[in-house]
């Protein structure tokens, strides 16, 4: 008797998850806007995502099927039980009164930007149907532009929030819900400590990449820079991030940056002062040593 192989039974797909905001806009469709879409519309198909941005990339968005409906006028907006504003930090802060003057319907507002205390600032100029929640997914591209975005951009990395004045916590516990849903580690920073410790983590490196990139480059011109290897193309990977960006990070986070920078150059002092010393190269290398490895630590947990 042949015996027939029994036929494999595929378990039946989880059913979406409920919505957590029926309507979905998001302003500015880069690489995290996008990516937020995306996102959005593979865990909530049933909910409606908006794209404002302007033609060029709503057309690009409509091809990757990141956004349901797309607008270059704020008007679109006017219903959406949820606003995320993803343009540059600067825009962010003139985009507050644009969604103030056009949202109509009561609302939670966020945005993605890397500076919390000047939007928060901002926000308090909102309407009282639409509660402010500042947020800062930390995921990135080194590619920028919606071309670039990906559903899992947010899987497994921190997403902050950062809830001041008249936030509600039923708004919180709605993003946290809807960071987590999408992948990501929701946690609450105050706004001034959340510019205190990205500073230090992320704006402080850009900026000392690109100053080391600006003193070398002008200092070696085209034929040293031949002959460099991947340690400095390595060192200055952040220097390819784009001006605009960060001109409006430094000047909303000017104070932290500024005290920052200063103590950086205390320990650069220190090293021009005790080239000739061992003793204090060798500290501040074993100290850079010990700190990456712990750096790395945290990377792998």
């Amino acid at each position: 008797m042949v015996r027939r192989p029994l036929p494999v039974v595929q378990p039946a797909p989880a059913p979406p998850a409920a919505p957590l905001f029926e309507k979905i806009g998001i302003v500015g469709l880069g690489v995290v806007g996008g990516s937020l879409a995306l996102a959005a519309r593979k865990t909530w198909p049933d909910s409606l995502v908006i794209g404002l941005d302007d033609k060029e990339v709503l057309e690009q968005a409509m091809v990757l099927h990141a956004i349901d409906v797309g607008a270059d006028d704020p008007v679109v907006l006017a219903e959406v039980d949820l606003v995320v504003l993803a343009a540059p930090v600067g825009a962010n802060l003139d985009l507050i009164d644009v969604v103030g003057e056009h949202v109509r319907t009561p609302a939670v507002v966020t945005d993605v930007g890397a500076t919390k205390r000047a939007i928060l600032e901002r926000a308090g100029r909102l309407p009282a149907h639409l509660q402010f929640v500042g947020g800062h997914p930390l995921a990135g591209a080194p590619r920028q532009g919606i071309r670039f975005a990906r559903d899992d951009l947010f899987a497994g990395r921190p997403w902050i929030l950062t809830p001041q004045g008249d936030a509600t916590g039923a708004a919180v516990e709605r993003l946290v819900s809807f960071a987590a849903a999408l992948g990501a580690r929701p946690r609450i920073l105050a706004p001034d400590e959340h510019d205190r410790l990205i500073g230090a983590i992320n704006h402080l490196p850009h900026l000392a990449a690109s100053a080391l990139m600006h003193m070398i480059g002008e200092r070696v011109g085209d034929e040293g820079l031949a002959l460099a290897g991947r340690g400095l193309v390595d060192t200055t990977r952040l220097a390819s991030s784009p001006a605009s960006v960060w001109t409006d990070v430094c000047r909303t986070n000017a104070d932290q940056l500024g005290e920052q920078l200063d103590q950086l150059i205390a320990v650069l002092q220190a090293m021009r002062d005790g080239l000739e010393s061992e003793t204090l190269v060798a500290g501040i290398f074993e100290s850079a040593n010990e700190w990456r490895a712990r750096l790395l630590a945290t990377r792998s947990t």
